[in-house]
């Protein structure tokens, strides 16, 4: 089960050797939706049931410590395909919680870390410009491919993933990790990036956007962008399909006709049933096509 990521390489990854530990700023997922998210529109959003799935809270061992994660899975069975979901700007909360049950559905083991966790804990900020002024603009991009590293090996070193199926996918800020992650995991069968930004100014926490990274990427992204997101000008997008075409990678990227950003999150005012739903079918069916599933 684990010829490709074993022994000394899943150690290295989990990052357990002489390295110092530190205090976690966020020890713990937060409880239901984040502040700035509030209120929910209840009459959109979808709920996903845990039953027939194990579902919780675990603690991911990581280079400096440990972070908690939200884990959901089929109750029976193993080794399932990973799928590893990465926040919006507002941490795991409750909608990225919901969509691991939804990809547990469909039999992955999904894992969310919460990869803020040593930066500090948005889930009580009330303003999406605090949440990036104060934690986001901290957030090392070294730091997040590290950390989903180190969540590959743990499920594949718990046995409850098969490291040979792994895709990533990821929303708002985690669309741009998105892409990233694909340009940095070799073994990586498989992303899907929803609205991340493409380009952006160069820090040297966060050094590279996707489209720095489009010759880079080692398995093939499906990008799902809105026709109408007031971040992510159509300029960028067609810049994306250029650069990608130019490299010669099997990478795509669909645009929804009228959807703004975050066409997905069915608990805020942005969601469009259509397009989210033709864009989780795209999802699924990107992941089976590529091998992971």
């Amino acid at each position: 089960m684990h010829d490709q990521w074993s022994g000394p390489e899943l150690d290295s990854l989990i990052g357990k050797a002489s390295l110092t530990r530190r205090e976690m700023m966020v020890t713990t997922l937060a409880v239901g939706f984040a502040a700035a998210t509030l209120p929910v529109h209840a009459d959109t959003l979808i709920t996903t049931g845990a039953e027939g799935l194990k579902v919780g809270e675990v603690k991911i061992p990581v280079a400096d410590g440990e972070i908690p994660a939200y884990r959901a899975m089929p109750a029976t069975g193993g080794a399932f395909p990973v799928v590893l979901v990465v926040q919006e700007i507002f941490g795991v909360h409750e909608h990225i919680k919901d969509v691991c049950r939804r990809f547990a559905k469909e039999g992955y083991c999904a894992i969310a870390p919460e990869l803020y966790a040593r930066q500090g804990d948005v889930s009580k900020l009330t303003d999406y410009r605090e949440i990036f002024a104060q934690v986001v603009s901290k957030v090392p991009d070294a730091q997040v491919m590290s950390d989903l590293d180190a969540a590959v090996a743990w499920a594949a070193k718990t046995d409850i993933g098969d490291p040979a199926r792994v895709a990533v996918t990821g929303f708002c800020w985690g669309g741009r990790i998105t892409w990233l992650y694909a340009a940095h995991n070799p073994r990586l069968k498989a992303g899907v990036a929803w609205y991340g930004r493409l380009s952006g100014q160069a820090t040297e926490l966060q050094p590279k956007y996707p489209l720095d990274v489009a010759a880079d990427l080692k398995a093939p992204v499906l990008g799902l962008y809105g026709e109408k997101d007031s971040g992510i000008p159509l300029e960028d997008v067609e810049k994306m399909r250029a650069a990608l075409a130019a490299a010669k990678q099997p990478s795509q990227i669909v645009v929804f006709p009228e959807a703004p950003h975050g066409f997905h999150a069915d608990y805020r005012p942005s969601y469009r049933e259509a397009a989210a739903r033709d864009g989780w079918a795209q999802c699924l069916a990107w992941f089976r096509r590529n091998g992971v599933g």
